[in-house]
């Protein structure tokens, strides 16, 4: 497995998104198999493994933990704070929470469920506008100067606040949504993580798994799925948004290999201080996306995916509307 660099923080050039092991893509895993998967893909080399409290609520950072314990030292643990919830009972009180004493509350809660002493990567998971993002750096870094956290994070969060929470605290990574699909980060955030030396974690980069060419028209989801409520999927969008994941095929087929692996290793093509993090519950979807990091995409490639993408308008939101009004974009 290559590595990259997110800052001064060494990671596998691929990590692993481990939220749909719990909740949001229908009913959770076994357990057991979520933590055989883990540790399986540590054996293939990837070192970083992305959750939340909000996963669950609370459930994925045990999970990860659990699974992660007998090799804590040789992998890197990214969770997250800022929503809401009620650190006793898990019940989600709505809105975000980054009063730096509730972030030092999560910190505590999360070190115990993840069975460490340390977070690796702590971002904040959404922008809080009623709390100054330098009170929320500022608590952050009094968690480094603890030892109880390593690395500061932010995720969905606009140049401005990126910029001032920097000066207190220097960012790590930035996490936010990008794919073939969502290409919102070029114009402006890409260009700033790279002046100031800030890794890019893109999330969903597979589109929630439109990219992998394994959904149709016809497919169903589960009730409990995130995606019966994203614009991106309702009917008519995703059978105009099929038309992006054909090219990508025609592609794929050409290179003999798979659409998920083009739209991984476009990714990574990009920037060489990019990491994505795919979320899988199956192995063989596992190699897959490992397989991208060795696919190395020619210029012709490249201007092969560029002249489809300038023909192609995306049908949709990538999230539900009250979801996007929590985004720092």
């Amino acid at each position: 497995m290559k590595t990259r660099k997110l800052g001064n923080l060494e990671v596998s050039a691929l990590g692993l998104g481990c939220m749909g092991m719990s909740s949001a893509y229908g009913p959770a895993a076994d357990k057991g198999e979520m933590i055989k998967l883990m540790r399986f893909a540590h054996d293939q080399g990837i070192t970083m493994f992305d959750t939340a409290e909000a996963y669950g609520p609370f459930v994925n950072e045990e999970l990860v933990g659990e699974a992660l314990a007998p090799i804590r030292d040789k992998v890197v643990i990214a969770t997250k704070f800022g929503f809401d919830i009620d650190l006793e009972t898990g019940a989600r009180r709505g809105g975000t929470n980054s009063r730096p004493e509730h972030i030092k509350a999560v910190a505590e809660a999360s070190l115990k469920r993840l069975k460490t002493d340390r977070i690796d990567l702590f971002y904040q998971h959404r922008v809080d506008p009623a709390v100054p993002i330098e009170d929320v750096a500022g608590a952050v870094k009094g968690l480094i100067a603890e030892g109880k956290v390593e690395h500061f994070g932010m995720s969905e969060a606009g140049v401005a606040t990126i910029r001032k929470a920097h000066t207190v605290q220097p960012v790590t990574a930035l996490q936010s949504e990008y794919s073939l699909f969502t290409r919102d980060p070029e114009a402006e955030l890409l260009p700033v993580l790279e002046e100031l030396g800030i890794g890019f974690v893109p999330f969903t980069p597979l589109g929630a798994g439109l990219l992998t060419g394994k959904i149709d028209a016809s497919t169903k989801f589960d009730a409990t799925d995130f995606r019966n409520l994203v614009p991106r999927f309702d009917a008519d969008a995703r059978e105009a948004n099929l038309a992006l994941v054909a090219a990508i095929t025609s592609i794929a087929v050409g290179n003999r290999t798979t659409p998920a692996q083009v739209a991984l290793a476009w990714l990574l093509a990009q920037k060489p201080w990019i990491v994505p993090i795919p979320g899988t519950t199956k192995q063989h979807r596992l190699e897959e996306n490992i397989g991208s990091v060795n696919l190395e995409m020619t210029s012709a490639d490249l201007a092969e995916i560029e002249t489809v993408l300038a023909k192609f308008e995306v049908v949709g939101e990538r999230l539900p509307e009250a979801v996007l009004k929590m985004t720092g974009l």
